[in-house]
This record gives structure tokens, C-alpha cells and sequence, in this order.
């Protein structure tokens, strides 16, 4: 099965900003003084666009609309993904002004581009307080159907087990903490999966089975294993991903303030695997709580013909 995409799907903001819904659980969002952040969100994202295509990433941008008011929608990982034998799945969010999201100009875009066969919606569990946030909640290892997710009031362990039934991956789930013992929010501020390693932060896995799990899953899979410090989860290290240009060249994305915080022998072990890309995005993971990963929906779907 296809790892690696060469198809993402981004949001182009238009009233992004700090947004108190989900600064409850995001340890990450920080609420500033920072004046004119929707304008700079918006040469952050352009840039950042701008650097994946000069790359042969393919990118398939949707601007945002004005109304709904909806400031997370340039993280649109969270209520959508898509896979390779034409699922189109929706899924349930925890602040309640996300759900906006689901907009008909971000799903039309698609639909016009792509072949669909079926479309699987978890979003009517939000009336229930159930929540599972897509590929934030989950880190998925597309090559080996495995999905692992930090549980947490946005990543329910039932519906999360629910999922993996009904979609084919054997779920590895576990608890993650940050340095204040907070639960992290979205497994994928902590580890991202790529072809063949896993960057990780194992220090956020207290429990010692759980952690032996995890590890043993990763291995078993046949991956390495690079590991990242608590203070580079909070520089946003955990939050890459993996693509590929249209020549199958694979890179490793990730924002320049995650660049920085790795080591010297960090970077040389992962060029070793894949050239790295990175872009300055601090005023979109310092208001918003999220990096490059969550700017980026990874399209797997058959591309119309």
C-alpha cells in the first residue's frame, strides 16, 4: 500500500487566530499581543505553499471563507481524511466552532479532483461528546495498517478502537504527558511516521508497558526509531510528515522553529532516509497551537482521469 503522498489538500486562511476553544486542551496556543496575525498567517501559509510546490509536492489549496468564522481551518487534518481505496472519512471535533469547518467549498474541491467511492462519517458522534480528531488524534502507518493515538478528551480510546475496526489498522493506543504532566492533546505534536523510522518522544510515555508496546509495535513494523526530547515536542518536532514529490523523491516536512531544535546528528540521521523541507510558521503554531503537519491533509484518493 502506498506510505507516502504526493497530494495535499491545504486551507488558506482568511480569519485565522487565537481561538479560546481550543486553547483548553492545547498546551501549545499561546494568547499574544501580536497585532495584524491574520496577515501573517497568511504570508506564512503562502511561503510554506510556495516551498512544497518549488519541490514538485503537489498542492491543492481552498481558500477559507469569511463565514462561518472558522480560525483553526488551516489546520484541516483534524476533520477529514482520505485514503487510497476511495474513502472520504468526516470526523467528530471537541470545540464546537471547528465543526465549521466542514465546508462545501473544501469538499466540492475535492470531489471535482478525485474519486470517491465512499464517504464515512464519525461526525454525528459530537452530539454524544465523543471525539476522535482525525489524523491530529492518530498517527497512521498507512504501509502496515497500524494506527497509534494518545488518548485524551479529543482522542477517545472506544471510538478510536471503533475506528480501526471498521477501517483495517490494529490500533496501538497509549497516554502521553507534557513536562507539566498535562495530557497531550493530538498524537502527532509527539511522533510522525515516515517509510522507514519514526520520530518520537517516548519520554511523554510514562507507563512502562505502555511505552514497551509502542516501541515493540514500531520495531515489529520493521522501523527505526529516532527519538526526540520533551523540550523538541514543545518546539514542535513531533509535528512532521513525510511526502513525496511527483517523482517519488521522499522529504520530511516540518516548521523552521522544529528544525532548530534538532541536534546535529538528529539531522544527519534523517537526511540519511530523506532531504528535510522546512518554513518559518511562528505565528501560526504560537496562535494556533499547530505546525506544518496539521497544515496538511494527506490526499491518498485516486486522481480523476
Amino acid at each position: 500500500m502506498q506510505s507516502i503522498t504526493s497530494q495535499l489538500l491545504m486551507i488558506r486562511p482568511v480569519r485565522f487566530g487565537y481561538n479560546a476553544e481550543t486553547a483548553v486542551n492545547n498546551a501549545f496556543q499561546v494568547r499574544t499581543e501580536q497585532t495584524h496575525v491574520q496577515e501573517q498567517a497568511q504570508q506564512e501559509f503562502d511561503h510554506f505553499v510556495q516551498i512544497l510546490r518549488a519541490h514538485g509536492i503537489q498542492v491543492t489549496v481552498v481558500e477559507d471563507t469569511p463565514l462561518p468564522h472558522t480560525p483553526d481551518s488551516i489546520f484541516p487534518n483534524n476533520w477529514i481524511s482520505f485514503h487510497a481505496d476511495g474513502k472520504l472519512v468526516y470526523y467528530p471535533m471537541y470545540a464546537v466552532n471547528r465543526r465549521a469547518e466542514r465546508k462545501s467549498t473544501v469538499i466540492d474541491t475535492i470531489k471535482s479532483l478525485f474519486a470517491i467511492q465512499q464517504e464515512v462519517d464519525y461526525s454525528y458522534l459530537e452530539s454524544e461528546g465523543r471525539f476522535l480528531e482525525g489524523t491530529g488524534s492518530m498517527v497512521l502507518d498507512r504501509a502496515n495498517d497500524i494506527a497509534y493515538a494518545c488518548l485524551s478528551p479529543r482522542t477517545e480510546e472506544k471510538l478510536f478502537h471503533t475506528y480501526c475496526a471498521d477501517m483495517g489498522f490494529k490500533p496501538c493506543s497509549f497516554h502521553a504527558v507534557d513536562q507539566q504532566g498535562g495530557e497531550i492533546y493530538h498524537t502527532n505534536v509527539m511522533m510522525c511516521v515516515a517509510d522507514r523510522y519514526v520520530v518520537i518522544c517516548l519520554d511523554t510515555i510514562k507507563n512502562p508497558s505502555e511505552r514497551k508496546q509502542v516501541v515493540d509495535t514500531i520495531v515489529g513494523s520493521g522501523k527505526s526509531i529516532l527519538e526526540i526530547s520533551q523540550d523538541q515536542v514543545n518546539h514542535f518536532a513531533g509535528n512532521m510528515l513525510q511526502v513525496c514529490n511527483q517523482a517519488g523523491t521522499p522529504y520530511l516536512i516540518m516548521s523552521s522553529q522544529a528544525y532548530a531544535s534538532l541536534t546535529p546528528s538528529q539531522v544527519e540521521t534523517l537526511t540519511q532516509y530523506n532531504a528535510i523541507i522546512h518554513a518559518p510558521l511562528t505565528t501560526i503554531e504560537t496562535n494556533g497551537g499547530g505546525s506544518a503537519r496539521c497544515m496538511m491533509a494527506e490526499v491518498f484518493l485516486p486522481v480523476k482521469v
